[in-house]
């Protein structure tokens, strides 16, 4: 799990890559029953893994692979009226193999041809071998006009396994997305599917939106992705994912997101560093079934921590980046201040099974240590087809409900008294004129919590609650927290797990 890869990719927007690639080759029929068909055919025959590029391209370090850059000039669609450029990436480092890559255009589709002439390296980089047996892209990156006429902007990237990730204006790359995740946190480990090929659907002038398809390939499932993706303030993706299973499958996440949490004020002393936090999201939050919006702070553990959130049909969920001031991180390079939240809104009926959190212990910013998505209650049987669709909406507020927010947790030892004390600010609101008429829930299931207090703080115009709880010999402790008035839910529920 531990996928030092984000290292890459959080720093690949810093190159100068943008790029015309021509699709080449007679026109094949194509609509999204040919990726449905293709990936019903793939799991009708035994699972068979890529080839791997050669070893000198494996080997490549961080720096050298940095070094080879895709020429401005060769993006798909450069130089036309298209309002789209794709660019490309070479296979190496973390990306061992490669993918193929199809242009359509009127319902026709044609391959996009590797060729290293797209690309450009410094003297770092050694003589690399070529063989046109395993050669090919190992990703691509969408680009469009954002900020200025005249000047493309990137804002969404497919490259790894089947992850991908997106930005609205003005953020940094941060948190992931994947296709499907299997087996995350499992003792035998995780599966991690690949996005083997895309069909890229060629917009028309004036189109806001792009169009990607992707064939998925695992040894327990295949998949065929449709993904309509509409940049912007938020980028906003319209997922639609069939799936077909090659053997039983018990443990799936639908919607899977990937992220990184180091620390924050709640745990500092175990990180000797000038940064006062140091993440890509700080919760997960979820819009219930029942209708509840919780907001469970992440956490960097000592262990493997798993927790699970029982659902029926979830309104959404997702991993929130909420500390939005460059104080709040003081890193002038990595600009955690500006990653974007990501939010799963499910369509259809996703039926009973539970929103996971994993959180991974980890010692560097460089490992993505966080993983949530929806696991059915149900296994998936060999042969099933399963059909899904889902909403990504990547942002710096990316869903927004009436409640007041928590927008900070702070925790530490109790003065002159046995025992934890738990800080909990929520956003300014009308709810919070009269603090008088606001009744106070804290609870555990471990442990006692004292009374809560709840005072205004004049520096946010919200909320602050504060109550202590004594954990004992315990190593760990459930908490919740929420606010209400006249009955009725006047805040998000905090959920938190301190640990030892």
């Amino acid at each position: 799990m531990k996928l030092s890869r984000r290292h890459f990719l959080a720093s690949a927007s810093a190159l100068a890559l943008a790029p015309a690639v021509g699709a080449t080759g007679a026109g094949v029929p194509f609509d999204r029953e040919t990726v449905v068909a293709e990936a019903r055919d793939l799991a009708s025959r035994p699972y068979a893994p890529r080839p791997r590029v050669p070893e000198a391209w494996q080997n490549l370090s961080y720096e050298q692979y940095r070094e080879i850059r895709f020429r401005l000039d060769k993006a798909l669609w450069y130089g036309t009226d298209t309002p789209y450029n794709v660019d490309f990436f070479t296979p190496g480092l973390y990306f061992p193999q490669a993918v193929k890559v199809f242009a359509v255009e009127d319902g026709l589709s044609t391959p996009v041809p590797f060729s290293l002439d797209m690309f450009k390296k410094s003297d770092k980089v050694p003589e690399l071998p070529v063989d046109a047996d395993t050669l090919g892209f190992s990703g691509l990156r969408l680009r469009t006009e954002l900020h200025r006429p005249g000047k493309t902007d990137e804002f969404c990237v497919f490259q790894g396994a089947s992850y991908f990730r997106a930005i609205g204006l003005g953020e940094a790359y941060g948190l992931s997305a994947r296709g499907l995740a299997l087996k995350t946190g499992d003792p035998e480990g995780e599966e991690f599917p690949d996005f083997i090929r895309f069909w890229l659907e060629r917009p028309k002038v004036g189109q806001r939106n792009m169009v990607v398809h992707a064939l998925m390939d695992s040894p327990s499932v295949t998949g065929a992705y449709r993904f309509d993706v509409t940049p912007g303030e938020d980028c906003v993706m319209e997922v639609e994912a069939t799936l077909f299973a090659r053997e039983e499958m018990e443990h799936v996440g639908l919607g899977p997101l990937t992220s990184m949490f180091l620390f924050d004020e709640t745990n500092p002393t175990r990180f000797d560093d000038f940064r006062p936090a140091v993440h890509d999201s700080d919760g997960l939050m979820i819009h219930n079934g029942a209708g509840e919006v919780l907001w469970r702070p992440l956490a960097n553990p000592k262990h493997l921590q798993v927790s699970s959130f029982v659902d029926t049909n979830p309104r959404g969920f997702g991993l929130m980046q909420r500390s939005r001031e460059f104080a709040d991180f003081a890193d002038l390079e990595a600009h955690y201040h500006r990653r974007p939240g990501l939010w799963v809104e499910p369509k259809g009926d996703w039926g009973k099974g539970t929103v996971r959190l994993v959180e991974i212990p980890a010692d560097q910013e460089i490992y993505d240590n966080i993983v949530a998505y929806w696991r059915p209650s149900e296994p998936y049987a060999a042969g099933q087809r399963v059909d899904i669709a889902y909403r990504l909406t990547w942002g710096e507020h990316p869903y927004r409900t009436p409640l007041p927010a928590v927008i900070n947790t702070a925790m530490g030892k109790r003065h002159f008294a046995e025992g934890r004390v738990a800080v909990i600010d929520f956003a300014a609101s009308e709810l919070f004129d009269d603090l008088d008429a606001i009744d106070i829930f804290t609870q555990s299931r471990h442990v006692e919590t004292s009374k809560g207090v709840l005072q205004r703080n004049p520096d946010t115009g919200g909320a602050r609650l504060a109550f202590s709880f004594d954990p004992g010999e315990r190593d760990h402790v459930e908490l919740r927290a929420q606010l209400r008035k006249d009955g009725a839910a006047a805040s998000e529920v905090w959920l938190y797990r301190w640990t030892a």
